[in-house]
């Protein structure tokens, strides 16, 4: 298996992604539960073993999904990642969302992460997080959507474990974590998780990205994830519903792209991405978090 290492833990260098399966946000869809099931089943059998899931997503439905497809595989071999909503960010309710989400899953969560930053105090979210790892509820903790500032005032309120992990929007076409972040997660030893990598199928549909896979028999979108991969501490997250998608985007594991091409396709969108970091900057400053 394609594997990462980092600190506390071993990872597969893919993650498999939840966000509109199971509904979406904050509502249950049960219309395709069996083909979500299948398709978390197969990345698990590809040997993606990362799977990424909120308590938002489906209003919860999303981590029933999981939960019923990691039945009859090794426990231990898998790394479940779960989020709690910014509006549930004060202690008590960080305790009752965990809790909640153990109860959906049926099982432990191995990274917790608050999913947005909040306008309750981060130590009331970081106390509550702490207690959770006490209580076997989480093993690890985390932070989405957040930036250095955001991280080290996040750490100062820590007594007895450590931040592992921040996972934020990265891609080809916005690299604005690249100026702080991304190199504050290497440089921390943090696992950096990256959401939509593949811009919503825009990098699917690259012809750059084609003609560079070509050289290894591979789709542009399988270039693109490992372009990621190649990043040591960065994970990408990306989302299937369809097994042809899901085995697809396991294809992108088990190979690396050469120092010379890796080089060609930062080079490439390094220019293209420019104006996009611009605009998600600008959304950022502008989300209402709640």
């Amino acid at each position: 298996m394609d594997v990462k290492k980092f600190k506390y833990f071993t990872v597969s260098s893919l993650a498999f992604g939840t966000w509109r399966i199971g509904g979406g946000y904050w509502y249950a869809s049960h219309d395709k539960d069996k083909e979500w099931i299948s398709a978390i089943k197969r990345a698990i059998e590809l040997g993606i073993r990362v799977i990424d899931t909120a308590e938002m997503y489906g209003n919860g439905h999303a981590e029933e999904l999981v939960g019923e497809a990691i039945k009859g595989f090794n426990r231990e071999e898998i790394f479940i990642v779960s989020k709690v909503w910014p509006s549930h960010a004060d202690y008590d309710n960080v305790i009752k969302s965990a809790k909640n989400s153990f109860k959906r899953l049926n099982t432990y969560i191995d990274l917790y992460l608050l999913h947005a930053p909040s306008r309750v105090p981060i130590c009331k979210t970081m106390k509550a997080f702490e207690k959770l790892v006490d209580e076997g509820i989480i093993r690890f903790f985390g932070l989405s959507n957040f930036d250095v500032e955001g991280i080290e005032k996040a750490k100062d309120c820590l007594s007895r474990y450590e931040i592992v992990a921040i996972q934020n929007h990265y891609s080809l076409l916005n690299r604005e974590d690249e100026r702080k972040t991304l190199v504050y997660a290497e440089r921390n030893g943090l696992m950096y998780m990256a959401y939509t990598p593949l811009e919503n199928g825009i990098l699917a549909k690259n012809e750059f990205l084609a003609n560079i896979g070509k050289k290894y028999g591979k789709t542009a979108t399988q270039t693109a994830l490992n372009w990621y991969i190649c990043r040591n501490n960065l994970i990408p997250i990306v989302k299937a519903s369809k097994i042809s998608h899901v085995e697809e985007n396991a294809g992108a594991m088990g190979w690396r792209l050469s120092e010379e091409d890796w080089r060609a396709i930062d080079e490439h969108f390094r220019e293209k991405s420019y104006f996009l970091d611009k605009i998600v900057s600008t959304l950022k400053s502008m989300r209402p978090w709640s």
